[in-house]
């Protein structure tokens, strides 16, 4: 199987930007892939029913790699809530396990289209920067599974890493910023993990999949953005660290408004 050497250096200068941001926003770099993959893979004439699924398939994929890597440079901080990650966790699973094989009933059209809304309705909570009550805290128990469990579905719908939604989730509860962005880089290799495994059997018999395809996981696209994404994320936690609190929700914000309305025009000519 050849690739084409314009779509190699595509793939790898994807990498770059999704790594850095992976690492900056915590947002596994999935909500730029995504779009991109998406138009990478209608340009090289994938067929309709394959190419948005496999772009969050793959998105889920990269994060595996660049979780860890911009994890790593948070944890050195001492800026990850591993009590946080650890009651997440197993909604998180559930959840991802569970996004994948509802994606597989969605239309590519629909599946556009919520890809468009969730990253709307987070990009607008964070440029409004609304104030949590200052009593309001993190739920336990059953309502750390229950929002877990959102986090994952919802992740494995949009194919990013949980920092969309986990974000402002945590910081709705006095997070700092900062904390939510490092911990939710942490809770990316999980949702990565199932949402990845959960796609790879939604796509197994797929016929319109082309070579190099496991399910709806396109090999050679994960290959070469991990390759260069895992070298970007510790980069960009290390920038995150450096910009204020309100920089850093109009960066977030300002990109996921971008993104969510080229997705959105996708879907709408589909």
């Amino acid at each position: 199987m050849s690739i084409d050497p314009v779509l190699i250096a595509e793939l790898l200068a994807l990498g770059c930007v999704g790594g850095f941001l992976a690492g900056l926003l915590g947002i596994g770099g999935g909500m730029l892939l995504v779009p991109a993959l998406t138009f990478i893979g209608g340009a090289q004439g994938f067929a309709a029913d394959y190419v948005v699924k496999m772009a969050v398939a793959t998105s889920l994929a990269t994060i595996l790699f660049t979780s860890l890597s911009s994890v790593r440079a948070h944890h050195k901080r001492g800026a990850v809530r591993w009590d946080v990650v650890k009651l997440l966790a197993p909604g998180v699973v559930a959840g991802s396990l569970l996004g994948a094989q509802i994606a597989r009933l969605l239309s590519t059209k629909t599946l556009a289209l919520v890809f468009a809304v969730f990253v709307t309705y987070s990009a607008l909570q964070m440029f409004i920067d609304k104030k949590p009550k200052p009593s309001r805290q993190l739920p336990q128990g059953a309502g750390m599974f229950g929002a877990g469990s959102l986090i994952g579905t919802l992740s494995a719908l949009v194919g990013a890493g949980g920092g969309f939604i986990s974000v402002p989730f945590m910081a709705w509860c006095n997070v700092s910023i900062h904390t939510a962005v490092a911990t939710s880089a942490a809770l990316g290799f999980p949702i990565a993990l199932a949402g990845t495994m959960g796609y790879i059997v939604a796509g197994w018999k797929l016929q319109t999949a082309p070579g190099g395809s496991f399910g709806y996981l396109y090999l050679p696209a994960l290959v070469l953005i991990a390759a260069t994404s895992v070298l970007f994320a510790p980069v960009g936690a290390r920038a995150a660290h450096r910009l204020n609190v309100r920089q850093l929700k109009r960066a977030f914000a300002g990109l996921l408004f971008v993104l969510a309305a080229y997705m959105a025009s996708r879907g709408l000519a589909a």
